[in-house]
């Protein structure tokens, strides 16, 4: 497995030929976008972030949606990368950005591998975080996300979710690249 970050014209092109819709893409092209902004932040700020992994992570963060809308895109999406022979930051990016993490206990009701699910890295966080605040291709605040996925994940779900929103107020303070 090559540990060299796919250039962002690959990491497009690796979106459209495992079949990503035009729609999934433009999405991932939303968060990437976002999700740069944030790791500028970060480094602004002195934190150590890789900002070409947060780019070209956030750019395949939905890979799976080629396959799948369910929360398994997650999965499904590290699996493909891993056939890709992506690196392995790129491969946990995947995995660990559905609603700020999934623990090994709902990982198991889900019926997936054994495996961390939750965000771990400042650059995985990054990209979960910026997927949170886009809806398509709009950015909205963090609290229509939590109201729409109130409706459909557990409550310590939604806990994960605020904290991840703390900790990264924390870090990039009064960033405009947040609502």
């Amino acid at each position: 497995m090559s540990e060299k970050l796919p250039s962002r014209e690959q990491a497009l092109q690796f979106l459209y030929q495992s079949g990503c819709s035009r729609n999934v893409v433009n999405h991932c092209e939303a968060v990437a976008e976002l999700a740069a902004e944030i790791g500028e932040a970060c480094k602004e700020r002195g934190l150590d972030v890789d900002l070409e992994l947060v780019e070209i992570g956030a750019l395949l963060h939905d890979i799976g949606r080629s396959k799948t809308h369910s929360v398994h895109h997650a999965v499904v999406g590290a699996e493909i990368a891993k056939s890709l022979g992506l690196p392995e930051p790129i491969i946990s990016i995947i995995k660990r950005h559905v609603g700020g993490g999934i623990t090994a206990k709902e990982a198991k009701r889900l019926g997936w591998p054994k495996d961390v699910y939750i965000p771990e890295t400042l650059e995985e966080k990054i990209v979960s975080y910026a997927d949170m605040l886009i809806e398509g291709l709009r950015r909205v605040p963090i609290e229509r996300t939590i109201e729409k996925f109130s409706k459909e994940i557990p409550p310590s779900a939604i806990a994960r979710i605020r904290r991840l929103h703390k900790e990264m107020l924390a870090l990039v303070g009064d960033c405009k690249c947040l609502l």
